[in-house]
């Protein structure tokens, strides 16, 4: 069949949905409104609060949560075909994806910037935010674990003995943390403007990759390039630094070169592939691939952050609430951003069954659960079928795939440096709500926190061999069961306003069902023995998160079947703290201004 009309229909859906379904959004359910300040000026530090122009904040946010995952999630689902896998990406993306991101944007500016953990205790109460906290810190660290991996697997000379890697991707990704540097310094300290600094910088990153093509190992030889071992350590300084340094000085920066170099790559593979109009080489739907778990539910686990994904509600309330300049810039960069993630997560399916050349390719690469031998050689199938979209347009073989090598690498980077910013966060926050020391909250302390038990689970191994795709499946879990969580404190936060909760009530249902039906068989796999997940680690950590996310829904359905009332005084979202007015639920983990209440039709 023919590729191009279903991707056609695709981008009509997207165009209708930001149109119509997110104004309604923006306008009917979160009455967004430029004349409240947001937590970006109100609480200005100039570290991690600080206003930003929509289009820098785009790129940042669209940077952030356009990582690794939307290239590699619909790379292993399309094992099931290229049905299911796209009609998740597009139509899970209009539907649940963008309406969650949105959500959480909306919910954490009217918090204070706060994460969604701590938005929780105001919605539902203080044990709902320690049980969210434990999930973003398990979550985090799994998905962020798994991106070093496979991005210290790309920069090695061989992915695995005759298949090369990527090293050539060093030196453009080390070259544009360099630059984006000097932008960062030039735009917010030398007041010297941003467009044309970063379309310069842009242009040197051009200019490296093709030069790179020439020098991959930087003039040494293979055998001294240093090794994937040695590339995740020096993967988690970069993290490190990144935590620590002030968003203006390297994030904002970076993630706007990096969205240049994301937009041209998504324009010339989209114009590549309409060119070269192909035929799918997979078919349509697979049911029983050999060794695969069933589609349903791990079809809408695997392609998390390309349709749905809880870690971008992380990243709307924990770096991007605290920049935005205006309440109605939630709508673009929110449901917009999420749409642009999906145009990414599209591209996957379509180079991973349309681009492999052949059905004879596609067979032999997922043959099996276990064919293509790892992560890595997923990601590398949409680096080659990308990179068979830009041949058609007259770009050499090895500089398409160097390009699309580097697009990959740095987007996870750019996810990487904001995860670790967002877990020093959620670690920030657990050490106020356990009233531990406030040395414990230093920034430093709390980043090389984060740094190490991201490095905990880069480095896991099972029987001496690395555990990543189950550490995946983990994640994929993990992260949808915080999508359904955050789209049920969303749920709470629309009743008790007399909002139209269906909206988002809806798609939390469907998200925490079909998540709880993939936990439980994926600690069914990690405890059977002789099976390829069996781990007794993987096992303790699947059962607490299961555990954790059990215990946090009933907390939350006692609330939802309520009408809350304490001592005759309604709940409310006050702009400066989630929490309720009066009553044992009113205690909060952070000193705050004397609260403001609000009736229940406004905030």
């Amino acid at each position: 069949m023919g590729a191009s009309l279903p991707v056609v229909v695709s981008f009509v859906l997207y165009a209708l949905g930001y149109r119509f379904y997110s104004s309604y959004l923006a306008k009917k359910v979160f009455s967004l409104d430029d004349s409240r300040k947001t937590p970006a000026h109100k609480y200005r530090d100039d570290i991690d609060y600080i206003p930003t122009r929509r289009a820098v904040l785009f790129s940042h946010h669209y940077a952030s949560i356009a990582g690794l995952a939307p290239m590699l999630g619909p790379a292993i689902a399309v094992i099931w075909g290229w049905l299911p896998a796209m009609l998740w990406v597009v139509l899970g993306s209009i539907l649940v994806g963008c309406v969650h991101d949105m959500s959480a944007l909306v919910l954490s500016l009217r918090a204070r910037g706060l994460s969604i953990g701590a938005v929780a205790q105001g919605v539902i109460g203080r044990r709902a935010m320690a049980l969210f906290h434990l999930i973003i810190f398990f979550g985090v660290a799994l998905a962020m674990g798994v991106f070093v991996y496979v991005i210290a697997q790309l920069f090695s000379v061989e992915l695995s003995p005759g298949t090369p890697g990527y090293p050539q991707a060093v030196a453009p990704s080390g070259f544009l943390m360099l630059l984006a540097l000097a932008v960062g310094y030039l735009a917010f300290r030398r007041g010297a403007p941003m467009l044309p600094l970063a379309g310069g910088a842009f242009l040197l990153t051009l200019l490296c990759i093709a030069v790179s093509l020439r020098y991959p190992t930087l003039g040494l030889p293979s055998t001294a390039w240093p090794t994937s071992v040695t590339w995740i350590f020096v993967l988690m300084l970069y993290a490190f630094a990144a935590c620590v340094l002030p968003v203006w000085s390297l994030l904002q920066p970076r993630d706007f070169i990096n969205s240049l170099l994301l937009y041209l790559g998504l324009a010339l593979c989209y114009a590549g592939f309409f060119v070269l109009e192909p035929s799918f080489q997979a078919p349509a739907l697979n049911l029983h691939p050999e060794g695969a778990p069933s589609l349903f539910p791990f079809v809408f686990i695997l392609i998390a952050c390309g349709s749905t994904s809880g870690f971008h509600g992380l990243v709307s309330s924990g770096t991007t609430a605290k920049q935005l300049d205006r309440e109605g810039d939630a709508r673009p960069i929110g449901y917009g951003g999420m749409v642009g993630e999906s145009l990414l997560g599209l591209l996957a399916v379509i180079a991973t069954t349309a681009g492999m050349g052949s059905a004879a390719n596609w067979s032999h690469h997922y043959s099996s659960w276990q064919a293509s031998a790892g992560l890595a050689a997923k990601i590398n199938a949409f680096i080659g079928g990308s990179a068979t979209f830009l041949q058609t347009l007259g770009i050499p073989k090895d500089l398409a795939a160097s390009f699309m090598a580097v697009i990959v690498v740095s987007f996870a980077l750019t996810t990487l440096d904001s995860a670790t910013r967002i877990l020093r966060f959620n670690i920030e926050e657990m050490v106020a709500s356990l009233g531990l020391p406030k040395v414990l909250k230093n920034r430093i302390l709390s980043s090389f926190a984060a740094v190490l038990v991201i490095l905990g689970f880069a480095t896991l191994k099972v029987g001496g061999k690395p555990v990543a795709l189950a550490l995946w499946t983990l994640f994929g879990t993990t992260n949808q069961l915080l999508a359904g969580l955050t789209l049920l404190v969303a749920t709470l936060y629309l009743k008790h306003r007399n909002r139209n909760f269906w909206v988002v009530a809806l798609p939390m249902a469907g998200m925490l069902a079909s998540t709880l039906v993939a936990m439980l068989g994926n600690l069914w796999n990690f405890l059977t023995p002789g099976h390829p997940s069996n781990s007794l680690l993987l096992a303790i950590v699947g059962g607490i998160l299961l555990v954790l996310a059990l215990w946090l829904c009933v907390e939350a359905f006692l609330v939802l079947r309520q009408k809350r009332q304490t001592d005759g005084l309604e709940i409310v979202f006050a702009e400066e703290w989630p929490g309720l007015v009066g009553g044992p639920w009113a205690s909060s983990v952070l000193p705050v201004p004397p609260m403001k209440r609000w009736a229940n039709h406004g905030e």
